[in-house]
């Protein structure tokens, strides 16, 4: 009998033996995903619900200009202890930042926003002034390319934006964060081609074990999400499997991609405690181990989370 789909959050997980950091979440969206009879928890009771998971530290992703403001308050706020930043333009956004208005393979009409009225320079070049002011802001994404909703006039916004933030990265000394979908061969040619920034990672890696060796090759960072757990997705396995333990990170993508067997269900920054655990069990080592790599390697890859700077 298939089982009976929950509207709110995920189960609660086992706490982690050793605590860990969901590198990538965007708390700004969450409430929007909810339904209307879910509580929408503060920005306090998530990173408490995560804390007592044992995700002790979470780095927020604003990749539109709305979120972006909201990133740079919230860094600045009271809850900023456990949190770092990242900021830039998403690809799907810099298309219509571009004022490209094309249907892509998604099949979905193009819906602009009154945010999208800037152009595309002076939208990185918010990126740019909010990177540079706040401390706390330690990566530039995520950036990248999504040719799963874009058509030709879009991938040149994308390429575009996307050489800007790894040339930004570059300048402050940050990490990059990127988004690919559907577009690897053209991710990992800009990379090669301007030269990657030292600390690169993988958003949401989704290629397969041969792309995972050629970014390991290069030292970027592969950062695995809930789909490494669907039955479906042994490519993601294999890759998760074939770098070494130094160069994975872990994280939700929250409110989206919630581990199986909670797909379709909100997701939250704790809920990274229930994908640490799978990833220790698909690669046969123990849990405190994996944990401890990944701290290590966040820390490694974004900084301390202590002080401002």
């Amino acid at each position: 009998m298939a089982r009976k789909r929950e509207r709110g959050f995920p189960a609660a997980p086992e706490p982690l033996p050793l605590p860990v950091v969901d590198n990538h979440t965007h708390l700004d969206v969450i409430a929007a995903v909810l339904p209307q009879d879910v509580p929408v928890p503060t920005v306090a009771e998530h990173l408490a619900r995560a804390a007592a998971a044992g995700v002790d530290r979470v780095v927020q992703v604003g990749s539109d200009l709305p979120a972006i403001d909201w990133t740079d308050a919230l860094l600045r706020g009271a809850d900023a202890a456990r949190v770092l930043g990242a900021v830039a333009i998403h690809p799907n956004e810099a298309v219509l930042h571009a004022g490209v208005r094309e249907v892509g393979p998604d099949g979905l009409e193009p819906d602009p926003a009154a945010h999208h009225e800037v152009s595309l320079d002076d939208a990185l070049a918010r990126v740019a002034e909010v990177a540079r002011a706040n401390p706390r802001v330690r990566a530039i994404g995520e950036t990248g390319m999504d040719l799963f909703r874009t058509g030709p006039r879009g991938e040149i916004a994308q390429r575009e934006a996307f050489r800007a933030h790894v040339a930004l990265a570059k300048e402050l000394g940050l990490a990059l964060q990127i988004h690919d979908r559907d577009a690897h061969a053209q991710v990992i040619d800009v990379l090669l081609a301007d030269g990657a920034p030292e600390r690169t990672v993988f958003h949401c890696y989704s290629g397969d074990e041969e792309m995972a060796r050629l970014a390991a090759s290069h030292g970027w960072y592969l950062s695995f999400a809930g789909p490494v757990t669907y039955p479906k997705n042994e490519h993601l396995r294999a890759a998760l499997r074939a770098v070494p333990l130094g160069q994975v990170l872990v994280e939700t993508d929250a409110p989206f991609l919630p581990p199986h067997p909670y797909r379709g269900q909100p997701n939250a920054p704790y809920v990274a405690a229930h994908t640490v655990r799978a990833m220790a069990g698909v690669l046969g080592r123990p849990l405190d181990e994996v944990c401890s790599a990944v701290s290590a390697t966040s820390v490694q890859v974004y900084g301390s989370f202590d002080g401002p700077a």
